[in-house]
């Protein structure tokens, strides 16, 4: 099945404690059905020190499951669903269902 959200991707936050936050999509786990979003769903993890890396208490991403996430609008920055269509020139490309605006075009 062609992927609705792909890295790279400006997403909206639906659920939970970041509702309404959007970012950047840094990871898709197409296994776990989960992604990655700059800036969302911080969590502090304790880190032991070693030779590459230093230790303490640091902020990262943790995974959001794709069901809790929407597109961007192009247009608007509004959460859109995500259609399919092909092209004249035979690519098959994502469009935003809310203003028929290209998303990957």
């Amino acid at each position: 099945m062609a992927a609705k959200i792909k890295k790279g991707d400006k997403v909206v936050v639906l659920t939970g404690r970041d509702r309404g936050k959007t970012g950047e999509v840094i990871q898709v786990l197409p296994k776990d059905e989960r992604a990655l979003v700059r800036g969302v769903n911080m969590v502090k993890r304790h880190q032991r020190q070693s030779q590459s890396q230093e230790g303490g208490i640091i902020n990262k991403e943790a995974p959001l499951h794709l069901s809790n996430l929407a597109v961007a609008d192009p247009k608007d920055g509004q959460p859109t669903r995500v259609g399919f269509k092909v092209l004249d020139d035979g690519r098959k490309v994502r469009f935003a269902k809310r203003s028929g605006d290209l998303i990957d075009g």
